[in-house]
């Protein structure tokens, strides 16, 4: 019977989950709640397992890791994002590696929700009254307020259009933008100084490329009003995180709402934990229910594609298989 990890479970709630039933008798599946830092660790954890499913980019999959690795025949990923494997070598080794769906609403909802958290003080105000102190701060409408958003994709196109509801004004940039693309959303495209110029909000939804890595940088923190406020949801890495830091210490900008850093779990000593004008969540974007149902449901029917000798739909790298290599 065939060894299955699922990696990094931060609630304990993914076996729960009722499509791992259809494992029974075919695989034994493990569960794991820690991330492990340490590479030799997590290879000696690990080293048993023929099937690896990691939520997401908790861990990384370099090709050292997977030279350690020699039992594991597929890697049954949740989401479509592969930045933390090296497929060519796992295709290299003939590691079957698949993807899943997710879901198309998870995180431009959690965005709003840390958006109005931030310009309303929210939890400020709760952690005061459950301390016994009422009303202690001055929240910002964000009717008539200019909404910039960087990278106007799937999410960065869900946020334009509530931006627009509120009655913002709302900008865009990307890489690839298109002045028709910017019109078809309802938004104006702008170069990226002047968007960080005129943003009373700036949120990002980038992909974490080497272009984008430290993109929000000193000199475009330096360029928003002290007025404004910093929205991340995408990738830690693709803000400066020392430059944000200043401006925040320094009140040069007037808040900031990070789901996602550039070390996760976010250390327990991180400066960013000591500011009153940022709000925090523990990269919770795309964790909900309807998303994990959509993650796990799929990543089994992946593994009994596999068990079965078949190609699954979502593989990303099928020749990793060769023509006659099956799961058995």
């Amino acid at each position: 019977m065939i060894r299955v990890a699922v990696l990094d479970d931060y609630q304990g709630v993914v076996l729960a989950l009722p499509c791992w039933k259809r494992l029974d008798g075919r695989a034994r599946v493990d569960l794991f709640r820690d991330t492990l830092g340490d590479e030799g660790a997590l290879a000696s954890r690990l080293a048993p397992y023929g099937v690896i499913v990691p939520i997401r980019e908790r861990t990384r999959f370099s090709a050292s890791l997977l030279a350690r690795l020699p039992a594991l025949r597929h890697l049954a990923m949740t989401g479509r994002n592969t930045g933390h494997v090296d497929v060519a070598e796992a295709t290299r080794r003939g590691i079957l590696v698949t993807a899943t769906e997710g879901s198309a609403a998870s995180a431009p909802e959690h965005t709003i929700g840390l958006l109005l958290a931030i310009v309303r003080r929210i939890p400020q105000e709760d952690r005061a009254l459950r301390d016994g102190r009422w009303q202690e701060s001055v929240g910002v409408e964000l009717s008539g307020k200019t909404l910039g958003i960087l990278g106007l994709g799937r999410i960065g196109t869900r946020m334009a259009a509530f931006g627009r509801l509120l009655g913002m004004r709302v900008l865009a940039w990307g890489p690839t933008l298109t002045a028709d693309r910017a019109a078809a959303a309802g938004v104006v495209r702008l170069g990226l100084d002047d968007l960080f110029r005129e943003s009373d909000v700036v949120s990002v939804h980038l992909r974490l490329s080497e272009q984008s890595r430290g993109l929000v940088g000193r000199h475009l923190l330096e360029l928003m009003k002290p007025t404004a406020y910093l929205v991340n949801t995408a990738r830690g890495p693709i803000v400066d995180e020392p430059a944000l830091l200043g401006a925040l210490r320094e009140r040069r900008i007037a808040g900031a709402a990070l789901d996602v850093f550039d070390v996760e779990p976010l250390p327990r000593d991180h400066p960013l934990l000591s500011l009153d004008n940022v709000v925090l969540t523990p990269h919770l974007g795309y964790v909900t229910r309807e998303a994990y149902h959509a993650f796990f449901e799929q990543a089994v029917e992946n593994i009994l594609g596999w068990l079965d000798g078949q190609v699954p739909a979502r593989a990303l790298n099928p020749e990793a298989l060769g023509p006659r290599q099956t799961a058995t």
